[in-house]
């Protein structure tokens, strides 16, 4: 069984986690390792995926500025997608080459880890094609998790944004995912529970074991092996 290492950094501005990213990807082809995994939660912004329109932006650049909102493009797959506290934000950097390249599966897998942590909760995630990410009640499906990815030589980065506790107010700010009939929802909202910023990390902890189970990984926890300014990036 192969090992990766995790990190749960805390809150990290979207640059410089998007740096500790690019970094890994490097790192993991150059040592063909299996791979690393990042679970982290970021300040409010909006991010641009390589499918986004300008029209499932809602609000204007002075508005976001008002409300401390930050927009940057990005790499991923998939449309525009909201980041902010209250979110168990994941980046898997997983060395494809070594799991039989098949982006597709691995998408899928990472559903599952997030379904299968759902359910420590008594929420019952799903799958609704052709959408990525996760979803609950059938009956009037909402969204719980976003999925993007990007694939480097075989090297996935990018990952998921699973709603905990986050303002989903927020969410009015844009079309999430560019599905414009289909409400957002968190974890909190769902349960009528509060998952503070104290839980997070044992919280991480827990996803990281579904993480390791459905992956068949072997998952260590270590501590960054960055320096970095939350501002800026990586030092």
């Amino acid at each position: 069984m192969e090992s990766v290492p995790y990190f749960f950094l805390g809150e990290v501005h979207y640059q410089a986690a998007h740096a500790m990213q690019l970094h890994l990807v490097e790192r993991t082809l150059h040592e063909n390792t299996a791979g690393f995994l990042l679970l982290l939660e970021h300040p409010p912004v909006i991010t641009l995926g390589r499918s986004a329109k300008g029209t499932h932006l809602l609000a204007d650049r002075d508005r976001l500025t008002q409300e401390g909102v930050g927009v940057y493009p990005c790499e991923r797959g998939g449309d525009v997608t909201y980041h902010g506290p209250g979110q168990l934000v994941g980046y898997p950097i997983i060395n494809l080459a070594r799991r039989g390249k098949d982006v597709h599966l691995f998408v899928r897998t990472l559903e599952e880890v997030l379904i299968r942590f759902l359910g420590r909760f008594t929420v019952e995630g799903f799958r609704m094609p052709p959408h990525t990410g996760v979803w609950i009640d059938p009956i009037c499906p909402r969204k719980i998790a976003a999925i993007g990815v990007a694939v480097k030589k075989w090297v996935t980065y990018h990952g998921f944004a699973l709603n905990l506790e986050p303002n989903l107010d927020h969410f009015s700010f844009i079309v999430p995912c560019g599905i414009t009939d289909r409400d957002v929802t968190s974890l909190a909202r769902e349960t009528g529970r509060s998952f503070p910023s104290h839980l997070r990390s044992r919280m991480s902890d827990a996803f990281a074991q579904d993480f390791a189970s459905v992956f068949t990984v072997e998952l260590r926890k270590d501590q960054s092996p960055f320096t970095f300014d939350h501002q800026e990036g990586v030092t």
